[in-house]
């Protein structure tokens, strides 16, 4: 069996920020990747993806991301600081390795995977939600998608389209879509773009400050969804379940829920999939944090710039409890 006073269980983003702190505060410690690759899940988005924000707002601790020559950074340019961030602060990751399960054992927690076990005095899960689509379950002849399967718009040149979701996806791959496709877009509601001078430093502070941003709206307006907003290419309409059937093609746009079935031995999550915690801390077991995965677990924590406070927050508990 293998031992560690804290394994983090993810090497995206929030499994970085963990580490960061975790190595400052000389805290024996793993991270344990499910991917082959660095990067969380950035390798995996599509490919027009681009930030909120610029690249000095869009950093985890301890080093700035570079600056993108382009305004807002692509998905690559993050998955090459990722890359470089890990090698920088010599984080110990290992992977590919699969989390299937955490127990208890007495005092420390077991983290089973499929190379072996690990026994650990903290654990924090920072799988993330992506992993985790949330697909509606309709019964359909065309093609169904989800934003996690979406990758370039030439793939779907001139079939019927429809883009389901009134949120920043459905809105960036509509946009993608558009120049490219006989496209539709639905929505629950019509969309409420943000105030065009939003991006993402400035959502950060507000949910830092108030907690939610939801009252400014769902969509950030970044430069391909401002510019097909402005040329009349944006236009959503209600759900249309006779729409949806005549597509070659349903991208559902509609969301994700936290990746936690690695936890279920422990019996912590509610009706809706969450943990209680305090902070970032387990109420039920205070030795599991969960961090990254959204506001429950600290304002714009599934964020760049939003996850470092949190995981900051999130060591100093564990070495206060490692060394009282």
């Amino acid at each position: 069996m293998l031992s560690s006073d804290v394994v983090v269980i993810g090497g995206g983003q929030a499994g970085l920020a963990a580490a960061f702190y975790l190595r400052r505060a000389g805290i024996d410690h793993v991270v344990l990747d499910a991917q082959p690759v660095p990067g969380g899940a950035w390798p995996l988005t599509w490919t027009s993806l681009r930030l909120f924000s610029v690249a000095r707002h869009s950093s985890l601790p301890g080093w700035p991301m570079p600056s993108f020559a382009d305004g807002y950074p692509t998905a690559q340019h993050v998955v090459d600081y990722l890359t470089a961030y890990e090698k920088r602060y010599d984080i110990p990751v290992q992977r590919p390795v699969h989390v299937a399960s955490v127990t208890r054992d007495g005092d420390r927690l077991l983290v089973h995977t499929d190379s072996g076990t690990w026994t650990a005095r903290h654990v924090i899960s920072a799988t993330g939600t992506w992993w985790r689509p949330f697909r509606p379950l309709l019964d359909l002849p065309s093609r169904q998608l989800h934003t996690v399967d979406y990758r370039d718009p030439l793939q779907f040149a001139g079939q019927k389209v429809v883009v389901v979701g009134g949120g920043n996806s459905g809105a960036q791959i509509a946009a993608d879509l558009v120049p490219h496709t006989d496209l539709t877009w639905m929505t629950r509601r019509p969309p409420r773009y943000m105030p065009d001078e939003i991006d993402g430093k400035a959502l950060f502070d507000i949910a830092t400050r108030h907690g939610s941003v939801s009252e400014l709206g769902d969509i950030v307006a970044v430069p391909t969804v401002r510019e097909a907003r402005d040329n009349g290419l944006l236009g959503a309409v209600p759900m249309d379940l006779a729409a949806l059937s005549r597509a070659d093609a349903v991208v559902w746009c509609t969301g994700f829920r936290p990746a936690l079935s690695h936890l279920a031995p422990l019996r912590l999550r509610d009706t809706e999939g969450r943990v209680a915690v305090d902070g970032t801390t387990a109420v039920d077991e205070p030795r599991l944090h969960l961090l990254g995965y959204g506001g429950w677990t600290g304002p714009a924590s599934a964020t760049l710039i939003g996850v470092g406070p949190t995981a900051k927050a999130t060591v100093a508990k564990i070495t206060a409890s490692i060394r009282p």
